[in-house]
């Protein structure tokens, strides 16, 4: 179990909650789940289901990174739970990797890929997007992270949000915003419709120092919120601390519509310079918290990591968030974990929930608690290699939340979200 999982909520992960199983679907694993929740295995045999969006219709357009189209599960009633009636392809290109989002009136869907965001005209009855246009462009990395998260906002129509990661573990062109990379950018739909934006120069700048955004969302006051994977093999004056260290984050961006009195827009993070903390008594730094930037060996100079923007919660060290999204009441958000690859022993592989109130964690950045486990693998110990790992939410109009699994090509529905 992961070290920031309270004995009281290994306490409330007693029990497989299993609701009923949609006919057909052979469910391989048998997720636990938290206290009050329940679970079905909606489908299977999807190829690599990356980011997921419900549309008005109440059906799940999903994002496939191995064939790079959108496919559309058409859901029907059974009972107590939901299951798809049919599936379709939406999209005929396929050049669709993993960010997916909708218009706030669900008329148009945007898609994304290395290189660029491509928006549909889209027809929730007939389930067809028709002439792709491309709004965002020059976001090719030759280096590692791909994928381009992306967001439309509910709350400010006409804008998309849209972030791009490094290009390696430690990118030292990120210190200048020129490199256009571990930043989070907005862009005018309808402008990107006329003539197309570059990434680099065009539209606004809402968050830069951030190693790889591969989720976001928005609560229901219209803040903007992202989750981070930060760095990989650290070490601190010489000695490897890369198993505890550095933390994954929840970030706050602010609310779109506030424009220049928005005091984060702009704010820098602190990659590829300053990490935060999750193991302190590792780091043996006097008086350093849970969540504080620290400059780890190898990084470009820097003397203000004390300065920096720092994370709102954080998580501990590797277990990849790859999207957040908020109930209709906001007081949680739902955070899907992919699981670690360089950690010894395996982490992450659920999905967590982290309690709001009023717009804001209820727990301090400090905490190690603030992470509530909701569904997750019984046991990490065949991790990564045999287990689920969830990657994309969202709910539907009736509170259910949708979890893609891409390593098992599966669709969960958890209940009582």
């Amino acid at each position: 179990m992961a070290p920031f999982t309270s004995f009281a909520a290994l306490a409330a992960l007693a029990s497989v909650a299993v609701a009923q199983t949609c006919s057909g679907v052979n469910q391989r694993f048998q997720p636990r789940m938290g206290s009050g929740y329940k679970v079905s295995l909606l489908a299977t045999g999807l190829q690599q289901p990356r980011h997921i969006v419900v549309d008005t219709a109440g059906n799940l357009l999903v994002a496939e990174g191995n064939s790079g189209t959108v496919q559309r599960l058409v859901l029907q009633e059974q009972g107590d739970i939901v299951c798809v009636a049919s599936k379709s392809a939406v999209t005929t290109d396929r050049s669709t990797n993993h960010g997916i989002s909708l218009s706030a009136d669900g008329k148009t869907l945007f898609t994304s890929n290395l290189a660029s965001v491509t928006a549909y005209n889209y027809d929730a009855t007939t389930g067809k997007a028709t002439d792709g246009k491309v709004i965002v462009t020059g976001m090719s990395n030759t280096g590692t992270h791909p994928t381009r998260a992306i967001l439309v906002s509910k709350s400010d129509p006409d804008t998309i949000v849209v972030a791009r990661g490094s290009n390696g573990n430690i990118d030292t062109s990120t210190t200048q915003t020129s490199s256009g990379r571990s930043m989070i950018r907005t862009f005018s739909i309808s402008e990107g419709l006329t003539s197309v934006h570059q990434y680099t120069t065009g539209g606004e700048l809402l968050g830069w120092g951030l190693r790889n955004i591969v989720g976001m969302g928005e609560d229901p006051l219209g803040g903007i919120w992202s989750v981070e994977n930060s760095m990989d093999d650290v070490k601190l004056n010489g000695k490897d601390v890369h198993n505890e260290n550095p933390a994954e984050k929840l970030n706050y961006h602010g609310i779109l519509k506030d424009g220049a009195s928005n005091k984060l827009k702009g704010a820098n993070f602190g990659y590829p310079s300053c990490v935060p903390a999750w193991d302190t008594d590792l780091l043996g730094v006097a008086n350093i918290k849970v969540g504080d930037l620290f400059k780890p060996d190898g990084v470009p100079a820097a003397s203000d990591c004390a300065s920096r923007q720092t994370g709102t919660v954080h998580f501990h060290s590797h277990t990849a968030p790859l999207d957040v999204k908020f109930n209709k009441n906001g007081t949680a958000a739902y955070i899907a974990f992919h699981g670690s690859w360089n950690r010894r022993p395996a982490d992450g592989y659920r999905v967590m929930r982290v309690d709001f109130q009023d717009g804001k964690p209820v727990e301090p950045p400090t905490s190690k608690t603030a992470a509530i486990p909701v569904m997750e693998n019984p046991s990490t110990s065949s991790c990564p290699g045999s287990c689920f790992r969830p990657v994309g939410l969202d709910f539907d109009a009736k509170g259910r939340l949708f979890a893609s699994s891409d390593s098992t090509g599966e669709v969960y529905v958890i209940y009582g979200a």
